[in-house]
């Protein structure tokens, strides 16, 4: 039976001293690089390398916006938790939702959102390929069933 709970992917990360300010506070674009690293990992949990979408399938998701809105700071040696799930898959077009938590007291420290565009290498708007379609409506639609679904779950 289904759960049909959107798939969450996990990834964690433990702030480095150069990520922060003089104020001892993670600087706010590192955020979006955690973004990366969490969609990344929603994509190898679901069964494929973004390295290969690229390089096999000429399938690059281009960043067309970046949302971010920051609760709470991090501080150095903060082990982060940044929770990633596909919130919408239209076409060409690919929206991901992120949180980012502090593991020791649960903090909610920013919240976010991407959206995509499919492009090939010459950056032409394309059709995501089938094998890819699957498995990323699969994971919108909260298909609880996926061999690597993480849902709530920590991979850590």
């Amino acid at each position: 039976m289904s759960s049909l709970h959107p798939i969450v992917g996990q990834a964690r990360v433990r702030v480095r001293y150069a990520e922060t300010d003089k104020m001892g506070v993670v600087y706010h674009s590192n955020f979006i690089v955690w973004f990366e690293v969490g969609r990344v990992e929603l994509l190898r949990q679901l069964g494929f390398s973004y390295r290969d979408m690229e390089l096999q399938d000429d399938c690059h998701i281009a960043v067309v916006d970046v949302r971010c809105r920051y609760k709470s700071p991090a501080y150095y040696d903060d082990e982060l938790v940044i929770r990633t799930r596909l919130k919408n898959l239209r076409g060409s077009l690919m929206v991901f939702d992120y949180q980012v938590q502090r593991l020791s007291d649960e903090t909610l420290l920013a919240e976010g959102e991407t959206t995509h565009l499919v492009v090939n290498a010459k950056m032409e708007k394309t059709m995501l390929p089938e094998k890819y379609v699957k498995a990323f409506a699969a994971a919108v639609a909260g298909d609880g069933n996926h061999p690597n679904s993480t849902t709530g779950k920590s991979n850590g």
